[in-house]
């Protein structure tokens, strides 16, 4: 694991000298700032895991500097206040802006370290909630007992040992997301900050200070990417990132620092990259829509994540962890399956994958009476979302003396307009049927010519 970052700000030489000696002892990284102007200098160059600050100094004191990142851009990291004129009222002042501890002067070296460590242990916690927020974490492991969910069990634990990039490759609603998370627990790093970056849900304006922060004078906001710092960075649906954000990343990725929109200094990078695609970046790579030098920075190790149809006998103990776990959640009483449920579900292919199956066991449990799930129960509930039945094309041909190019976006181009009609214009519901995130599916309609605001007007 990665070493912790501490910035100590002292006016006092030999204070400094001496706390930045015993952490470095520790294993600590330890930067050392005279005043509150270094220590804005040496914030921006790199975001620590905590900050001992002296309250007493020239010009800016420790209180002041506290006020200024509180009431700002807030506290970058706990920070734990020194001082040896210390009063109630400065406690209290200081507690109140949300320090996280006091140290007296002349500090006791015990109590530096434990007040640290504790220090550090509540940056960690607080960091690795902030992405866990108001969800539950699902059971992390891939459930089952079928030659693909142990082969993929297998091929992670032997991953998550390593710092390699990862790129998970799979169909809408397989787990990608559950499945880098599990890698990120078992590893190495997994006290440190699982942050998520959903591609497709940063907007273009303010994509670039959202993944790599802002600086502005005094007034630094991390990015996700420096969130991340020490902890595993998953780029969630990769392909939907745009040209711009895809060099900017690679060189992120390539030089291991990043520089925030505005600033000066490069600031260091340390994470573990896992990324997740539910389409082709091979043949995205073929079109000249996804950067060659970023797909080798991103899939050292590409695994493939099976679909759900491939691992029918694991059907039985999905369904019951699921209806168990779902039933909790929503204060019900649990339901089993019956043999001739199990045997139709069995039968279903399972388009959205584990997504579809917890709707779909949802759906039973809030709309059943009790009692076991039925095959007409489950027939019921699989008729609310049927695929709409195949039909017969006619009068579509393509010259097969055409470029592989020129034919595919042919092809593209009939196949999505029919889509979208069936889908009534609406793209949201296009994206659903052909199993391509909105914002990646969006742009590959106006690349194709595709009109998609006359179909959603009609």
């Amino acid at each position: 694991m990665p070493a912790a970052h501490v910035l100590v700000v002292d006016d006092e030489p030999d204070i400094r000298e001496l706390v930045q000696e015993i952490l470095q002892d520790e294993g600590y990284h330890v930067q050392v700032a005279a005043h509150a102007a270094a220590a804005r200098e040496a914030l921006a160059r790199h975001r620590p895991d905590a900050i001992l600050l002296d309250i007493w100094m020239p010009d800016t004191d420790g209180l002041s500097l506290l006020r200024e990142w509180a009431e700002g851009p807030g506290l970058p990291c706990p920070v734990v206040m020194m001082s040896g004129h210390g009063t109630i009222e400065t406690a209290v002042e200081a507690t109140r802006l949300g320090a996280w501890d006091f140290i007296e002067k002349p500090i006791a070296l015990a109590k530096l370290l434990i007040t640290l460590q504790r220090a550090l242990e509540a940056g960690s916690l607080r960091e690795a909630n902030r992405s866990l927020r108001e969800q539950l974490l699902p059971e992390l492991a891939p459930v089952g007992e079928s030659a693909p969910v142990r082969a993929l069990r297998e091929q992670l634990g032997r991953l998550a040992r390593h710092d390699a990039p990862v790129l998970l490759r799979g169909e809408p609603g397989t787990g990608k997301q559950t499945l880098a998370r599990w890698l990120h627990q078992l590893g190495p790093r997994k006290d440190r900050p699982f942050v998520t970056v959903t591609a497709g849900a940063i907007g273009e304006a303010r994509a670039a200070d959202t993944l790599f922060g802002t600086e502005k004078a005094q007034d630094v906001v991390p990015g996700l990417l420096e969130q991340a710092q020490g902890g595993t960075l998953f780029l969630d649906e990769v392909a939907a990132l745009g040209p711009e954000l895809q060099r900017r990343l690679c060189a992120v990725l390539e030089r291991r620092e990043l520089l925030r929109v505005g600033g000066a200094q490069p600031v260091p990078l340390d994470v573990r990259v896992v990324a997740a695609t539910a389409v082709d970046l091979d043949a995205e790579r073929s079109a000249g829509r996804f950067l060659d030098e970023l797909y080798l920075q991103i899939a050292v190790v590409p695994v493939d994540v099976p679909p759900l149809r491939a691992c029918r006998s694991d059907l039985p103990l999905l369904l019951e962890r699921m209806a168990a776990r779902l039933a909790a959640q929503q204060g019900m009483a649990e339901r089993s399956f019956t043999p001739q449920a199990l045997e139709r579900l069995a039968r279903h292919d399972w388009p959205g994958n584990h997504r579809e199956l917890r709707n779909l066991v949802l759906r039973l449990l809030l709309l059943g009476d009790g009692g076991a799930i039925g095959a007409d129960e489950v027939e019921q509930a699989l008729g609310v979302c049927a695929p709409v039945p195949r039909e017969r094309e006619e009068g579509f041909e393509i010259d097969l003396g055409l470029p592989l190019r020129e034919a595919r976006e042919r092809f593209e181009r009939h196949y999505l307009e029919r889509q979208l009609r069936a889908a009534g214009g609406s793209v949201s519901q296009l994206a659903k049927r052909v199993g391509v995130e909105r914002t990646h599916l969006y742009r590959k309609l106006k690349e194709l010519g595709v009109d998609f605001r006359a179909g959603r007007e009609g």
